[in-house]
């Protein structure tokens, strides 16, 4: 598959910065995307730093990469966080040469790279398949995106792969990336995060339940958000007369690795899942953040303590977006809602559903509509081209 945004996305950044960083979670298609931008490319060189030949190689940055002209690629370089400061030196002694690095953590938890690469590198993170990608709603939300979950062959091949992910993303990515947890503990962890999808994290309870500290919950939520397992999403702080909520939302960001954690792994036991309103909230609200291109900065929930709440809000271009998830054949017009559209002086209010269809939820505020969310991502690709 060819995903041709992310590919547009990379050659743009480019244009600005002799150093593009490709990140995301690993086996979203990463190092498939790397080679299909490097085919139309006349020199490349490609490094994989999971070759022990590739790793050594780079033990010695200035023998394998000072002569280099062209595209070079540099896959997992997690690996290797003390390379950032040799790429330096690299780009600013050599105008004939472009580094595409490819990352499986957040830029926060590759040491290094913000301060030692400051002007010289962008930032894009590859997300598994969306909406915009593929067209079987049900099945993504099953299994998920990431491709062999997506593609594979039978269902019994997404949750064997699914599982086999986790176990692997515990016992060795974490380890990986010089991380000293224990993965029965960060499992147990793991686990309990589930219960909290599309809750307020309670960093207490989890320590209390798990007999840690405060402080060391915090951090395992830090590394899973940091390796695009979970988003935490800010709340909002409206300047109104209300108790508001201050703690983080969370999400897991790909649906197929919750269904995984919580043994959902067959159509029939997503429908009868009692959670299955959690489940389509988290899935509807990553497909809504993607299609906006939005940064974590721009996105945020609302809620006080007095029942007023609203999912989404994307801050873009001086607009405030607000955004609900019903999991519901018809959605009606709630007056929590309307408390949040007013007391936000949001642009536009949409509820985002599983059907096919748009219309209008309030007869005063044209702005405030009811959308499938098949429909809303096809209209905003649209609206894109």
């Amino acid at each position: 598959m060819k995903r041709t945004f992310y590919l547009h996305q990379i050659a743009k950044m480019f244009n600005v910065h002799p150093i593009s960083a490709l990140l995301g979670p690993r086996q979203c298609g990463k190092t498939t995307l790397a080679k299909m931008y490097a085919s139309e490319k006349e020199q490349v060189h490609f490094f994989d730093l999971e070759d022990p030949t590739d790793l050594y190689r780079l033990q010695t940055p200035k023998l394998a990469l000072a002569n280099l002209t062209g595209l070079v690629v540099i896959d997992e370089i997690q690996k290797i966080p003390d390379l950032f400061s040799y790429l330096r030196v690299l780009v600013d002694n050599n105008s004939n040469v472009q580094l595409l690095i490819l990352g499986s953590a957040s830029r926060d938890l590759i040491r290094q790279s913000s301060e030692t690469l400051a002007g010289r590198i962008g930032y894009i993170e590859l997300t598994p398949f969306s909406l915009q990608e593929v067209s079987d709603q049900e099945k993504l939300l099953l299994y998920g995106g990431f491709p062999r979950a997506y593609l594979a062959d039978s269902w019994e091949s997404s949750v064997q792969w699914l599982k086999s992910y986790i176990s692997t993303f515990l016992e060795r990515d974490i380890p990986n990336l010089g991380i000293q947890i224990p993965p029965e503990m960060l499992r147990r962890f793991w686990l309990m995060l589930a219960h909290y999808h599309g809750g307020i994290f309670n960093a207490s309870e989890i320590a209390r339940s798990l007999q840690i500290s405060g402080p060391s919950t915090r951090r395992y939520l830090d590394i899973l958000t940091g390796t695009f397992m979970v988003r935490q999403l800010s709340p909002w702080f409206a300047n109104i007369k209300k108790r508001q909520v201050k703690q983080p939302k969370i999400y897991f960001k790909d649906s197929g690795i919750y269904h995984a954690l919580v043994g959902v792994t067959t159509k029939e036991a997503l429908n009868t899942y009692a959670k299955l309103g959690s489940s389509w909230e988290g899935f509807a609200l990553e497909e809504i953040i993607r299609v906006h291109r939005a940064v974590p900065e721009e996105c945020y929930f609302w809620a006080t303590h007095s029942g007023a709440e609203l999912d989404l809000l994307i801050v873009q271009e001086g607009k405030k977006h607000g955004f609900e998830f019903k999991y519901s054949d018809v959605p009606r017009l709630k007056a929590s809602m309307m408390t949040a559209f007013e007391d936000l002086h949001l642009d536009s209010l949409t509820v985002i559903y599983p059907g096919d269809k748009n219309f209008q939820l309030s007869e005063s505020h044209s702005s405030i509509i009811a959308c499938g969310l098949s429909l809303y991502v096809e209209n905003k690709i649209g609206e894109a081209e």
